[in-house]
């Protein structure tokens, strides 16, 4: 199997695994759907770390972009930006937290993919500070933001953001 047909496959399971039926989109709790994702992702980082031979690392790189940032992008604009709006600044810092996260593991996962030598040193090194920044930012949002979002959203709210934000991840497009 070619590179870029193994990169074709994981970007369609990755997709079909990230895409909850539309019936079912208005009935889940936008939290029940980012969880589901954040277990894929650090799936994905996981097995990145594993992996030894080039051709399946860089598959996997290219799997996890396309996991993480129509993920971030969607969660920025609907949960983030709400948390953002809420009236208490203790708040609010966790929803720029999570923005300044997300750029941060933005940068790595660029540097990441623009390393050449997926079986390098260099490559390992980044993947596993990508690891690190993700798991770290998964935690802290999973028990902060998500405690916030609970206390601030009702269980409608955060049903209809789930619709909100399904609909923006769809309009990301992946470079």
């Amino acid at each position: 199997m070619s590179v870029k047909s193994s990169i074709q496959n994981a970007t369609s399971t990755v997709m079909k695994k990230l895409s909850p039926e539309p019936e079912s989109a208005a009935k889940t709790d936008l939290l029940d759907t980012l969880k589901k994702e954040h277990n894929e992702v650090k799936r994905l980082l996981s097995d990145l770390q594993d992996a030894e031979a080039p051709g399946e690392r860089k598959s996997l790189v290219q799997s996890i972009k396309i996991a993480l940032v129509p993920h971030t992008k969607a969660e920025e604009k609907v949960l983030y930006d709400a948390v953002i709006s809420v009236r208490d600044k203790e708040v609010q810092v966790d929803g720029h937290e999570g923005y300044i996260e997300h750029e941060l593991a933005s940068k790595t996962l660029q540097k990441l993919g623009a390393i050449e030598n997926a079986a390098s040193p260099e490559h390992k090194a980044a993947a596993k500070v990508l690891k690190e920044l993700v798991e770290h930012h998964i935690k802290e949002e999973e028990s902060n933001v998500w405690d916030d979002a609970k206390e601030n959203f009702s269980d409608e709210q955060r049903k209809q953001m789930n619709v909100a934000y399904l609909a923006a991840k769809a309009r990301v497009k992946v470079p």
